[in-house]
Formats: structure tokens, C-alpha cells, sequence
């Protein structure tokens, strides 16, 4: 058999939460990690830590080949410019109009710098309101302060 791929994996874990009617929040749950977290390393863009690989594959009957394969480094590839998914796309246009607002604010509070990717925290989460439910995402991340040479 040929070697196992990051896309068999992915392929594995969302045909196995079907199934078992899981969702991310119970895998995530199950594993002790964030359901952001969860899905994101399940998706191929982050690697697994090996207890988190191995709690995952147990978790959702896969076999002992796919841990290894979750503890990969990732090659994030994005296979479109701009997402033509509805939700996706969304947070693009979020991003297409409030990004220089967002990064004008970060600059004028910490200096001229970044928000972490790496060292970020994210959650997202239903919030009841007389005009219909909200959708709240809220991000948390490192400051990153440009370096002068």
C-alpha cells in the first residue's frame, strides 16, 4: 500500500465524525484541545503533538498509521485567491474592509508590529439576540513588534 497522505487523513477523520455523529467540539473535547484547534490540525494546517495524534486517532477508531501522519509539518497551500464559499468568503470581505482599520488600531496601541498566527488563540461562539443569533469570533494573538536593523 502506498504511503498514507495528509488527505487521506483528513478524508479519514471527517468520514469517521460522520458516522459516529461526532462533532468538533466533542473530538476537541475528547482530546483536551480548543474545537479551532481541532479542526484546523484535522484539516492539514497545523501538526499534531503525539498525544494529541494518538488521543485523536483513538477517538475516532483510526488506524495507528494516520498519528504519525498528524504529526507532520504541514505545507499550507491555499488552491484559490479568494474562497467562493459564502462563510469563508465573509471573513474575506471582513478583512477586505476592516483590515486596515484592524491594523491601524494594533499600530496605534503597540507600535508598529504584527499579530502572532503562531502563538494566537481563537474561539467561536453563538450569542443569542432579539434581531437573530450572533456569530461571535473572537482572536487572541502575540504582539509582534517589528524589528529595526
Amino acid at each position: 500500500m502506498d504511503k498514507m497522505t495528509r488527505e487521506d487523513v483528513t478524508a479519514m477523520i471527517l468520514s469517521a465524525k460522520r458516522q459516529a455523529g461526532l462533532t468538533w467540539e466533542g473530538i476537541a473535547a475528547s482530546i483536551g484541545m480548543s474545537p479551532v484547534w481541532t479542526h484546523s490540525a484535522a484539516m492539514g494546517m497545523n501538526a499534531m503533538p503525539a498525544e494529541k495524534a494518538q488521543a485523536t486517532i483513538t477517538a475516532l477508531g483510526l488506524p495507528q498509521e494516520a498519528a504519525l501522519v498528524l504529526q507532520e509539518s504541514p505545507t499550507k497551500i491555499w488552491q484559490q485567491a479568494v474562497p467562493t464559499d459564502p462563510c469563508i468568503y465573509r471573513l474575506y470581505e471582513i478583512v477586505g474592509v476592516y483590515g486596515p482599520t484592524i491594523k491601524a488600531l494594533i499600530h496605534e496601541k503597540f507600535g508598529d508590529g504584527i499579530m502572532s498566527a503562531i502563538d494566537f488563540d481563537m474561539s467561536v461562539t453563538r450569542v443569542e439576540h432579539p434581531k437573530g443569533d450572533r456569530v461571535k469570533v473572537e482572536m487572541s494573538g502575540k504582539y509582534l513588534a517589528y524589528n529595526a536593523w
